[in-house]
């Protein structure tokens, strides 16, 4: 698929605004895309025309080189993302093949990482509204985070934080992350599978 070099990457982190999620399984895309924006060195403003903030930038080689990205945290719950997103798409004209999900993933363990473009939901609330606003045709960071333990809801545990143990690792998987993104933008799809799909 030719990447429209006259168009940004629309990169958008899903999560739940406020505070009260800030730490959450289920906000580690705002958590990977805050990161980023500190790599970029800006901050994160309200958008005029979508439910959501963002950052633009330039990821990768330093200066006018860098690739151009839209950081996005849809600020409209994590059920119902596919609207700023399909907003953000169309005001900054990016191609649907342009856009990158990061997201948690519950199916891979904690801190793995596993790129792809297009596919399913896996149950996963962001995505289903997200494909439901503009088809599967989108790229997928996902980030690991393992299954509930014994019998806990799914809903319970990803609106929880992460446990003293996984906080331990958190930072260096989140940069991970990050560097995967940068990866995929940057070099294509194949050669960041290669390096990050451990």
């Amino acid at each position: 698929m030719t990447t429209d070099a006259s168009a940004p990457w629309l990169i958008a982190g899903l999560g739940n605004p406020g505070p009260g999620y800030a730490g959450n399984r289920h906000n580690v895309g705002f958590m990977v895309v805050d990161l980023l924006a500190e790599r970029i060195g800006g901050s994160f403003k309200r958008h005029g025309k979508a439910q959501a903030q963002v950052l633009e930038g330039r990821l990768g080689l330093p200066g006018p080189s860098g690739r151009r990205v839209v950081l996005a945290r849809p600020m409209s719950y994590m059920n119902l993302s596919g609207g700023p997103v399909v907003a953000l798409r169309d005001f900054y004209k990016v191609p649907t093949h342009q856009i990158v999900a990061v997201h948690d993933e519950l199916d891979i363990d904690y801190g793995t990482l596993r790129l792809k473009l297009g596919g399913g939901d896996n149950g996963h609330n962001g995505l289903k509204s997200m494909t439901k606003a503009m088809g599967p045709d989108y790229h997928r960071v996902r980030f690991g985070i393992g299954r509930p333990p014994g019998r806990m809801p799914v809903a319970d545990f990803v609106l929880k934080d992460f446990s003293a143990v996984e906080r331990k690792e958190l930072d260096y998987f989140v940069d991970r992350a990050a560097d995967a993104v940068e990866a995929l933008v940057t070099e294509g799809l194949e050669r960041a599978q290669t390096t990050y799909n451990s």
